[in-house]
């Protein structure tokens, strides 16, 4: 091969080369125009907006990071309206429960007030607005608890204890208040030690809720709550014999501020329940219902046990 002839070919090959990043600056070229626009529409809030790319484009990387950021975004701003629409349904609600009982409250202190009533039906408004007010006080108390848990605000202090020890004091606790309520119990917890990280409270609490569900709502005659344990968990399970819940209402009980219209929750604040499941939730717990109307209903709530 001649001098003259590499010449030729080594010129051939520069216009190549020379052709081919002119190419690829040029497709680069009009990629970073489309990734400014795209830029510029997202920032104007057209989350929609999606950057196609190929295979082999340099900005390739650049435009599935932008187009993943606009669908976090969109998730995001999903949520945030779903979660604007839930708190205003939850302040309707609560608008209502504090504002029916209220009204109801001051209806019966005015009749006091104005001697309306007397005598003995004077003593019975008195004992009525004071169960108003108790209800009222309990009510502020479980949405205080609620709030804090669901701004993630409750502290808690875990510890390794004998969970069978502290379920057996705590249902102790209640066999009183089962008996004055005309209900048969019974109490399957095993002797022996089970070992659980636990927050004393919140599991005190979890449990009075359960109990004092069956009692208020269940219109039952019979509470069975049963403890056990395998080699990682300990299952609880709080039984009633009651009138049941609606299939249709299982998987809606556990929601904040949810009453439903047939079903035993009807009289309760909608706020136990939500309690005792993120209480659950924070012990790394899981909590389901089963019922059958007119028939039974158990909670079960599975904790790990400490290894």
């Amino acid at each position: 091969m001649g001098l003259t002839e590499f010449f030729i070919i080594l010129s051939g090959m520069l216009l190549i080369v020379v052709f081919y990043l002119g190419s690829k600056l040029y497709r680069t070229k009009q990629q970073i125009s489309v990734i400014q626009e795209a830029v510029t529409d997202i920032k104007d809030g057209n989350l929609n907006r999606k950057i196609l790319t190929r295979e082999n484009d340099m900005t390739r990387q650049i435009c599935y990071d932008l187009n993943a950021i606009t669908t976090d975004m969109q998730v995001t701003l999903i949520s945030q309206r779903q979660s604007e629409q839930a708190y205003k349904r939850l302040m309707t609600s609560l608008s209502h429960d504090v504002k029916t009982p209220l009204t109801s409250l001051v209806g019966y202190l005015e009749a006091i007030e104005k001697n309306i009533v007397t005598g003995k039906e004077k003593d019975e408004y008195i004992e009525v607005a004071i169960g108003k007010a108790y209800s009222l006080k309990e009510f502020t108390e479980r949405l205080f608890e609620w709030v804090k848990l669901d701004a993630r605000e409750q502290l808690f202090h875990f510890e390794v204890c004998d969970v069978n020890e502290l379920s057996r004091s705590i249902a102790a606790d209640w066999i009183i208040v089962i008996e004055n309520n005309n209900f048969d119990y019974e109490i399957n917890i095993p002797e022996t030690e089970c070992l659980a990280r636990i927050d004393i409270n919140s599991y005190t609490r979890i449990l009075n809720n359960l109990f004092q569900n069956v009692i208020a709502h269940s219109k039952g005659t019979k509470l069975v709550f049963d403890l056990y344990e395998d080699e990682k968990q300990v299952t609880v399970k709080v039984s009633d014999n009651g009138i049941g819940i609606p299939s249709d209402e299982l998987s809606h009980i556990f929601e904040r501020m949810y009453r439903g219209d047939k079903s035993r929750m009807t009289a309760g604040a909608g706020l136990g329940l939500s309690i005792t499941k993120e209480l659950v939730s924070v012990h790394k717990g899981t909590i389901d219902v089963e019922s059958t109307l007119k028939g039974s209903t158990t909670f079960t709530i599975i904790l790990p046990k400490a290894l």
